[in-house]
C-alpha cells in the first residue's frame, strides 16, 4: 500500500510541476508534420486548422523522420503532441520510434507528453478528425464484441456479442434496465454485431477479437468486417453490406485485437476505414500480435476504473507510466530493451526470455516477457488533448486529489469519502490475467497550482 501511494504521490507531483513549468510557455500543445506536407494544400489546412485549434500551437516539420524534432521538441516541452500525417507513411516502426522519441525530453523513465497521430483516407478525412475532437464528448451508448463489460454500469445503452463463447450475446436497452443475455446461431454472429451496431449509433466501440490490419473477425472466422474505399463493411457470404453509419462521431478502442491498428502504409486498411468511413475520432490499436494484452487492456481498466475522472488519452499515458515504472523495477534495461517483433525468428518469446537472461541476470517469466512484448506498440490515433470520458458514476466518486508546489516541495492531498473502496481503486478484479499485481492507480486529476 505504502509503495502504491508513494508512486501515485511521486507521478502526481511530476504533473504539477509539468503544469508550472508550462505555465510560463506560450503553449502547451505542438504539432509535428512531415515536410512535404507543407506545400500539399489540402494537408497543410489540417495542420494549419489544428494549430489554430490548440492556440496558435507551434508546428514543427521533419524530413526523414521525426526524431528530427527532438531539439525543439526539447526546448518547447510540450504536454501534449498531435503528429499529421498521410497513411502511406505510417506503420509499426513508426508508432514504436514515436514511443520512444517521447521519453526522450528528459532524463526520468517516463513519457514527457501525451501524443497521437491524425491522418485520414484523405485531407478532408483527417480534417474531419480534427473537427470532430474539439466539443467534448461523454460516452453513452456503445457496442463490443467482448463479454467483459457487459454489466455496462458506465452506459445507457449497450450491445454486444462474446469472442469466447459462440453465439452469445446481450443488450441493454436504457439506462434504466439490465443486460439481458441471449444467443443465436454461431453463423449469425456477424449479423447480431451488425444489427446491434446500427441498433445502438455508439459513442464507443470496443473489440478483441482476431484481425490484422486488412479484417476483424466477429469471431472465431465466422464472418468478417473489412475495409473497402475507405469504409468498413460486414462481409456476408451471399451479399457484403457497408456498415450503417450516422455520421456520428466515436470511439474505437480495439483493446486486444492482433495488427488492427497498423495502417500498414496505406489507406485501404482498417485503422483508415474506422476513422473515415465510421467517423472514430480516436482510435486505439496493437501494429503487432497481440497476446499478453498489458498495453490495451490496462488502458481500458484505468479508464473504466475511474469513470468520468480521465480523458481517454489520460488513461492510456497513466496505464503506460504505470507500465514503465514496473519494468524499471525489475530492472532499468527493460527500458530500453527490445522486443524482437521485425526479427526473422521461430519463437521470439524464447529469444526475448535468452535476451532478459543474457543483459539482467533473470529467469525471464510471462510478465518479463509480456511487459517487454506490449510497451511501443499501442497506437493513439485522434487529437490527444480531445476531452472524451466516460459518464461518472456518482457512488464511485469517492476521493479526491489536490496538489501543490511550494518552492521546491510538491504536496499531494488525497481525500477518501465514507464509501471509498480500495478494492474498486485496483479495478474491482478486471481482466486479471491481463492486468493484476502490476497495475497501480495513479489518480492524477487533481488541482495543479
Amino acid at each position: 500500500m505504502k509503495k502504491k501511494l508513494f508512486l501515485l504521490a511521486f507521478l502526481i507531483c511530476a504533473f504539477a510541476v509539468s503544469i508550472s513549468a508550462q505555465n510560463t510557455l506560450p503553449n502547451d500543445y505542438v504539432v509535428i508534420a512531415e515536410k512535404t506536407l507543407q506545400s500539399d494544400a489540402g494537408w497543410r489546412k489540417v495542420i494549419d486548422a489544428l494549430s489554430q485549434k490548440h492556440d496558435n500551437a507551434p508546428v514543427i516539420y521533419y524530413h526523414n523522420s521525426p526524431y528530427e524534432t527532438l531539439y525543439r521538441l526539447r526546448q518547447l516541452r510540450p504536454r501534449y503532441v498531435a503528429i499529421v500525417e498521410k497513411p502511406e507513411n505510417l506503420n509499426r516502426d513508426y508508432i514504436i520510434d514515436f514511443h520512444k522519441l517521447s521519453r526522450k525530453i528528459d532524463d526520468d523513465i517516463f513519457a514527457d507528453f501525451l501524443w497521437g497521430v491524425i491522418t485520414g483516407y484523405n485531407a478532408d478525412a483527417a480534417m474531419k478528425m480534427v473537427n470532430n475532437s474539439t466539443e467534448p464528448l461523454v460516452i453513452k451508448d456503445a457496442v463490443a464484441t467482448i463479454t467483459e463489460i457487459s454489466g455496462a454500469k458506465w452506459f445507457d445503452r449497450f450491445g454486444w456479442v462474446d469472442d469466447h463463447k459462440r453465439g452469445l450475446w446481450g443488450e441493454k436497452v436504457s439506462a434504466e434496465s439490465d443486460t439481458i443475455n441471449r444467443y443465436v446461431a454461431p453463423k449469425e454472429v456477424l449479423g447480431k454485431f451488425y444489427d446491434l451496431y446500427e441498433k445502438y449509433n455508439p459513442d464507443l466501440v470496443v473489440t478483441a477479437a482476431h484481425a490484422t490490419e486488412r479484417n476483424l473477425e466477429m469471431p472465431f472466422s465466422l464472418g468478417n468486417l473489412r475495409p473497402k474505399d475507405g469504409k468498413l463493411y460486414a462481409d456476408f457470404k451471399d451479399n457484403p453490406q457497408f456498415m450503417k453509419e450516422s455520421g456520428k462521431r466515436k470511439v474505437y478502442f480495439a483493446v486486444g485485437n492482433c495488427l488492427i491498428g497498423n495502417v500498414n502504409n496505406t489507406k485501404e486498411s482498417m485503422v483508415i476505414a474506422w476513422m473515415n468511413g465510421s467517423n472514430a475520432a480516436t482510435m486505439i490499436g496493437y501494429v503487432v500480435t497481440t497476446w499478453y494484452g498489458r498495453n490495451g487492456w490496462g488502458g481500458l481498466k484505468y479508464w473504466l476504473t475511474s469513470p468520468g475522472r480521465y480523458t481517454l488519452a489520460e488513461a492510456i499515458y497513466l496505464n503506460q507510466q504505470d507500465f514503465l515504472n514496473q519494468q524499471n523495477e525489475w530492472s532499468p534495461w527493460f527500458l530500453a530493451a527490445e522486443y524482437p517483433h521485425a526479427e526473422r525468428t521461430s519463437n521470439p518469446m524464447n529469444e526475448a526470455a535468452r535476451r532478459i537472461k543474457s543483459f539482467t541476470g533473470m529467469d525471464a517469466n510471462i510478465d518479463h516477457i509480456g511487459f517487454m512484448h506490449d510497451r511501443d506498440v499501442l497506437a493513439y490515433y485522434g487529437d490527444p488533448k480531445w476531452d472524451v470520458r466516460l459518464q461518472q458514476i456518482p457512488e464511485e466518486n469517492d476521493f479526491t486529489v489536490t496538489s501543490k508546489i511550494k518552492g521546491n516541495q510538491c504536496v499531494v492531498t488525497i481525500k477518501t469519502n465514507k464509501n471509498f473502496s480500495m478494492e474498486r481503486m485496483a479495478g474491482d478484479k478486471f481482466k486479471e490475467e491481463h492486468v493484476i499485481r502490476y497495475s497501480v492507480q495513479l489518480f492524477l486529476s487533481g488541482t495543479a497550482e
